[in-house]
């Protein structure tokens, strides 16, 4: 009896010491240990994450980034522009989860597609009218007509866009929740990849022919 007692006693600490450890295991960017870890940009170590800053040479400026008041340049073919504020950016962001973006998409513009492999992000518009949708695995569109002052939430890794619905320019601040959310655009990189995928893979995914893809790959040979 005593045995059993003790056997429980031992799979209940085991159970409530994997209950505490899962979180730690699922934390995707790394957890910060002291109150700031300042990317040092120059340092060749490579670490999952950026390599910290000696303490004695950070600044302010370390902490700072100016610009998002400025507008993107939305002459391009999607009429859309992000001014990414990651790490790279600003590297007392390392260590930290988090980033930030500005997204100016002109009237008939789109942000296309595209997914942040690192990141859940949190879109909130402070003008003008955007449509924007992500889609689950299981291929469930959701999506809303959102205006100024509206916020939406695309889930970590699920494809998604917006698209610019109103007569006027449309501006949207985005939250992410990674220091580097990463961005893979599905045309790019299907029909822009180096080196590319197959015209026959690409053809039977898209149930198209060969000269259809190659028609498609030349849009964008050039990439903007």
């Amino acid at each position: 009896m005593a045995s059993s007692s003790r056997s429980s006693k031992l799979l209940l600490a085991l159970l409530v010491a994997a209950m505490v450890a899962c979180p730690l295991s699922l934390a995707y960017d790394p957890s910060p240990l002291q109150d700031f870890c300042v990317a040092d940009t120059v340092s060749s170590v490579f670490v999952n994450g950026l390599v910290c800053k000696d303490p004695a040479q950070v600044s302010a400026g370390d902490f700072a980034f100016s610009g998002l008041h400025n507008a993107g340049d939305t002459s391009n073919a999607f009429g859309s522009k992000v001014t990414l504020v990651d790490v790279r950016a600003l590297p007392g962001l390392n260590s930290l989860g988090i980033s930030m973006a500005r997204l100016d998409i002109a009237p008939g513009g789109l942000n296309p597609p595209h997914t942040h492999p690192r990141a859940t992000e949190v879109l909130t518009v402070v003008q003008g009218q955007m449509y924007v949708g992500f889609l689950a695995t299981d291929g469930t569109l959701f999506a809303k007509v959102m205006s100024k002052g509206d916020v939406f939430v695309f889930p970590k890794g699920l494809l998604h866009f917006e698209f610019n619905c109103g007569a006027s320019p449309a501006v949207g601040i985005a939250g992410l929740s990674s220091q580097n959310p990463g961005l893979i655009r599905a045309a790019d990189s299907l029909f822009g990849a180096t080196p590319a995928i197959t015209d026959e893979v690409l053809a039977k995914a898209f149930r198209i022919d060969a000269a259809t893809v190659q028609r498609i790959k030349a849009q964008f040979a050039t990439k903007k």
